[in-house]
């Protein structure tokens, strides 16, 4: 048995379903047995709250939520006392805006996004602008769909207090320079908050070499459950941060009047965490470590330009949207002639493949290329050639299909 065989058989939603290909892992991605596995243990045999209790069961729910804290931290390249458990990227971004952007923002202030960022990494910044009169502007794209660094230097006034974009676009598949980025602004005083979803699960990370104060991104997408993920920040910036949310767990002393606050981590993370979740998601890192997160994005370079190539050479009718060369990550978004994104993927699933349709939470920047929704395949480890080509196959019989309206 391949070594990709052998990790598809860790994914038992996928084994054995010669119906199914796969094609959506950018919105979530499927879960190894060991990582559901480690939520039926946590219930049956360790379930019980953490931090507060003085009792045997207590103390080893704890130990496994501190565990995966340490096990997140080694993933990214950081200190355990900087991994903040939230509910996914998007919480860890609003996160960023309240606790940050609502204390430190004024009017005049600017905030420097691009035209490929997720709606979780500019809708939150919408609503700190509107509370505080800082102001939003954009690095714009290039037609091959990477950042226009040429004006940076115009764009990074002193007036720029916070810089946040994608680290990969979840439409592009575009792998941003953040360091490069990251020192200019950082140079100019400028906060920098990253974007991490679509990055974290495929490529090596490690988050002080980048530059950044803040990183953020999801569990679902890296083969955790659901309702874990994990913000990343510098611990000097976190001991400066108000809390995001109050009540249990995040607090030193409470008054009838005031409250103090007890130290980072633990400062974000009122309440009752996910602790099965936070668990399972622990499991999910060391389970990607233990593949070796440099032989997953060789692997994801290596099908997108394999699946490109097939497009270009048998379906001309095809549109693909992003950079063409190797320093792109395994998600290809493409319209056909036409035709409708939903109508296409519609008709994709009657060959059992699961695709993505719409504007992908991008909606800025599906009007920069000048299309209202793309369809998107993206790939993960458990992906195969022959669930491209069986991909390439079935959109040749939708193209055929619909011809009369190309």
């Amino acid at each position: 048995m391949g070594r990709l065989e052998a990790i598809r058989q860790d994914f038992p939603l996928i084994v054995g379903r010669p119906d199914l290909v796969y094609l959506d892992s950018a919105a979530t991605a499927q879960k190894p047995a060991v990582v559901l596995e480690a939520l039926q243990q946590f219930y049956l045999h360790t379930n019980a709250n953490v931090h507060r209790g003085a009792y045997a069961l207590s103390m080893r729910a704890t130990q496994a939520y501190e565990d995966a804290r340490r096990s997140l931290a080694r993933l990214v390249g950081a200190q355990e006392n900087e991994i903040i458990f939230v509910r996914n990227a998007t919480e860890a971004l609003n996160l960023v805006a309240y606790a940050w952007g609502l204390h430190n923002l004024k009017p005049g202030d600017e905030i420097l996004l691009s035209e490929m960022e997720h709606h979780a990494n500019l809708v939150p910044w919408h609503l700190i602008a509107g509370q505080t009169g800082a102001v939003i502007k954009a690095i714009p794209i290039t037609p091959d769909g990477r950042l226009d660094l040429d004006g940076l230097d115009i764009l990074l006034t002193p007036k720029v207090r916070l810089v946040s974009l994608v680290h990969a676009s979840n439409v592009l598949g575009t792998l941003n320079p953040v360091a490069q980025i990251a020192a200019l602004a950082r140079d100019k005083g400028a906060l920098v908050v990253v974007d991490g979803a679509q990055s974290a699960p495929h490529l090596p990370v490690r988050v002080k070499e980048l530059g950044a104060d803040f990183f953020a991104f999801s569990g679902h997408k890296m083969g955790g459950p659901t309702g874990a993920g994990v913000l990343w920040g510098r611990y000097e910036v976190l001991q400066q941060l108000p809390p995001f949310l109050g009540g249990g767990e995040m607090i030193n002393e409470v008054f009838v009047d005031h409250s103090t606050y007890t130290k980072p981590p633990q400062r974000f993370e009122a309440g009752t965490p996910a602790i099965a979740e936070a668990v399972a998601l622990g499991v999910a890192a060391e389970y990607l470590m233990n593949i070796g997160l440099e032989r997953i994005w060789e692997h994801d370079r290596e099908l997108v330009q394999y699946a490109l190539t097939r497009l270009d050479q048998e379906l001309p009718e095809v549109c693909t949207y992003g950079p063409r060369t190797a320093d792109r990550g395994g998600v290809i978004a493409f319209t056909v002639g036409g035709l409708h994104a939903h109508d296409v993927a519609t008709a994709l699933e009657q060959y059992g493949i699961a695709v993505r349709a719409g504007h992908h939470c991008a909606q800025p920047l599906h009007r920069k290329l000048g299309v209202a929704a793309t369809v998107r395949a993206s790939f993960y480890l458990y992906t195969t050639h022959e669930e491209v080509d069986r991909w390439v196959e079935a959109l040749k019989k939708v193209r055929d299909f619909f011809k009369v309206w190309l």
